[in-house]
């Protein structure tokens, strides 16, 4: 996961919020990132192939450990994120079950701490202000509300420009 939900958890604004809420806005959030920099964030140096039964790959992972995000590719049918539960000298266990492949590319996923900086500004973006997206100003006395355009100028993916800055240093070019 690009940000371990512990620490949102503890963070005040996400009081009363489920965990599994958070996963799955997290995990919305991580597939958002790497689509819009068109960057998978992968170790290319950390990785191994190995077979997969059941949530088990069988191979010979190196440097891995509990709690990080791996990507599988090239395996026709598992292809996607997952996040490691169990290391052993011959298995890795993920979060879900996949289907038995004889060939899977496993390759360890690390964001940089300013990215994962930026999406716990994002997630706080989200509790703080979604219910308030458009609005420009408003004033209490005789209730005046402004609301401003909503365009590729001033938001991108549903969030202010100005969030997503963070953002620009790992940008790829696509193809």
């Amino acid at each position: 996961m690009i940000v371990p939900v512990e620490k949102l958890l503890q963070m005040p604004e996400f009081s009363g919020k489920s965990e599994e809420e958070l996963k799955r806005k997290l995990k919305a959030v991580e597939h958002l990132i790497r689509s819009y920099t068109h960057n998978n964030f992968q170790n290319r140096a950390i990785r191994f192939w190995g077979n997969s039964v059941g949530d088990t790959i069988i191979g010979q992972p190196r440097f891995f450990k509990v709690a990080d995000t791996v990507q599988i590719s090239q395996s026709a049918v598992n292809d996607g994120l997952y996040a490691v539960t169990e290391v052993a000298e011959t298995f890795i266990r993920l979060d879900a079950q996949l289907f038995d492949v004889p060939e899977n590319l496993v390759t360890k996923v690390e964001y940089p701490v300013d990215v994962q900086e930026g999406v716990i500004e994002l997630m706080s973006w989200e509790v703080k202000n979604r219910q308030k997206v458009g609005i420009k100003s408003e004033t209490l006395s005789r209730h005046s509300v402004t609301y401003y355009d909503q365009d590729a100028g001033n938001q991108v993916m549903g969030y202010p420009v100005s969030l997503l800055g963070f953002l620009k240093p790992y940008m790829k070019a696509r193809f």
